[in-house]
């Protein structure tokens, strides 16, 4: 077993060795930041028919503590349309293959309805800064390599399909949050098991407090996790603990792994890729959390460029408090009165997976907001080509840190018929973005000290 692995490691190593660097931006190019593209990359028009508009960012507002995310403005507005089954064929271009899917599966029941588009998206200055600077000074050695990149966004021109994906990783999401994460696993006739999950994360790289700014490189922490399930009892008490990192391989990822059967935290090369994550009963892969996390030479990346699409924006009721979680479960897919979509532009990446490393999903198919670097969909094929799952996140704003988030996210099971929904805190508290934390506090030996009390 350890000849295989450290033969795993060595075909990654070579690979990364002689990969090619991905050509840099010109200077000319990225002096487009803050002209005719945001900072961030994103085109700062509108489109010509005037129903995707231009980029107006708003500023932060609201408490670091005890706020959900909202946004007022928004909450009178009514749906432009609604589009159903019959009119899948007229909207065909701007909707993804799951999406298509599920008015396939239940032509009587899913709808999307879709409301006013909004641009409001932004960051903080420093984090703006930093990224136009990126722009030039950032380079990706094959797919797990970054270098030069500082705070924001390392690649807001992409010139790869691996790029977005490291957009999406280090994402901007404050100094460090407590949240609070509710999952379901939805069967076919609505009736839902639950589990909790606090999770504890420190952000390194996107941290824009930090007085001495870290490079996102190869062996550097760009954030810190730790997850403790509380319910149900079955699998309350296990910790997980993450130490997150750009490279390949075991290089690129340090996990341990606390099971309350055994009192004993122990390193889990396991919390990789398409293995299951702990109490989810196999309805997510851990390289499916926060859409996608983790390791990228299991696959092929290819930028196949943008387009316009329907995609769950703004998507402030279905993650609100005034909505319980039995509000969401329906049979078959989420109460379809909850989600607003609305029409944006989208980079879309394809990702192959190599025939010499394993997965389940032959085929990814991942969609980016343009504003944001989220990924808020993803088409995933199974090896016979088939659509197997398809992730939808409904993306929202936390504007007190002018963060954006999927919250929650969905996975759809094709070949059971059940879902899987996570990141939900509608009957729970708040994320806690006044939290701090010590490096101590993500590491083994404080997890095993905490299990003992």
């Amino acid at each position: 077993m350890k000849k295989r692995i450290w033969m795993s490691s060595l075909m990654a190593a070579l690979v990364a060795m002689t990969a090619p660097a991905y050509a840099k931006v010109s200077p000319e190019e990225a002096a487009k930041l803050g002209k005719e593209l945001t900072p961030v990359g994103a085109e700062k028009a509108g489109n010509k028919e005037g129903t995707i508009p231009a980029w107006t960012p708003q500023k932060a507002r609201g408490a670091l503590k005890g706020e959900y995310a909202n946004d007022p403005e928004l909450a009178n507005e009514k749906p432009l349309m609604v589009i159903e089954a019959k009119d899948v064929a007229k909207y065909a271009d701007k909707l993804s293959e799951g999406h298509k899917e599920l008015f396939k599966r239940y032509p009587g029941t899913y709808k999307m309805q879709v409301y006013p588009s909004h641009r409001k998206y932004t960051f903080p200055d420093k984090l703006l800064d930093e990224t136009k600077l990126n722009a030039t000074r950032a380079e990706l050695d094959g797919v797990d390599n970054p270098k030069g990149a500082f705070v924001g966004f390392p690649f807001p021109i992409p010139q790869s399909g691996a790029e977005p994906v490291w957009n999406h990783r280090v994402k901007y999401r404050g100094g460090a949050q407590r949240r609070y994460n509710n999952q379901m696993i939805v069967q076919q006739d609505g009736k839902f098991s639950q589990t909790k999950v606090v999770e504890d994360v420190k952000f390194y790289y996107s941290n824009i407090n930090n007085k001495t700014p870290i490079e996102l490189k190869p062996g550097a922490d760009f954030l810190r996790y730790l997850s403790e399930t509380i319910s149900p009892p079955r699998v309350a008490g296990t910790f997980i603990l993450v130490h997150e990192k750009a490279g390949f391989g075991p290089e690129g990822r340090s996990a341990w792994l606390y099971a309350p059967v055994l009192k004993r935290i122990r390193r889990a090369p396991a919390v990789c890729c398409d293995n299951p994550y702990e109490g989810t009963d196999g309805h997510q892969f851990y390289d499916q959390v926060d859409m996608y996390n983790g390791v990228l030479e299991r696959f092929t990346w290819k930028l196949v460029g943008k387009k316009e699409m329907y995609i769950p924006y703004n998507s402030y009721k279905i993650a609100g408090p005034s909505v319980k979680y039995k509000d969401i479960a329906r049979p078959n897919h989420v109460n379809t009165d909850l989600p607003r979509y609305e029409l944006h532009r989208v980079w879309v990446v394809e990702a192959n997976n190599k025939p010499e490393q394993r997965h389940t999903f032959k085929k990814r198919t991942m969609y980016f907001d343009e504003d944001t670097w989220n990924i808020v969909a993803i088409d995933d094929y199974d090896q016979q080509g088939k659509l197997l799952q398809f992730q939808e996140g409904h993306l929202i704003q936390y504007a007190n840190v002018l963060a954006a988030t999927t919250q929650p996210e969905v996975i759809y099971h094709f070949d059971s018929g059940r879902y899987f929904v996570t990141a939900m805190n509608n009957e729970d508290q708040p994320y806690d973005q006044t939290v701090t934390f010590s490096d101590d506090d993500f590491s083994a030996d404080t997890v095993q000290k905490r299990t003992s009390k």
